[in-house]
């Protein structure tokens, strides 16, 4: 069961919160979707989001060769509140990331 002390431990990092609220925002995304939005190497990204799912924050599922990520279902509610909360009120600190993400479904589709 997560406690609120590690919940706000794993957001605590920039690269980490905007993963967790692109999935909030998306329900899914696959890494290279996070590649693209964050503009940051697969290597990093991917380190990342296995601390997420290290926090038990996020699922994933490997599709062929590219792995989706979507919350945890097993998240108290009042965790995803606080996500749904975070990601709703915080168009401005999301904006480039979502600009990048819409660039590149339009672009091309990697996975």
């Amino acid at each position: 069961m997560i406690t609120p002390v590690s919940f706000y431990k794993c957001l605590s990092e920039d690269t980490r919160l905007k993963c967790l609220l692109l999935i909030t925002m998306h329900s899914e995304l696959c890494v290279c979707d996070l590649i693209s939005a964050l503009q940051l190497s697969q290597p990093k990204v991917s380190r990342h989001l296995a601390e997420l799912r290290k926090c038990e924050l996020l699922q994933d599922e490997r599709r062929g060769k590219w792995v989706f990520y979507r919350l945890n279902p097993s998240l108290p509610k009042w965790a995803v509140d606080v996500l749904k909360t975070t990601t709703k009120s915080n168009a401005e600190y999301l904006s480039s990331c979502l600009n990048n993400l819409n660039i590149s479904k339009n672009l091309t589709s990697c996975c």
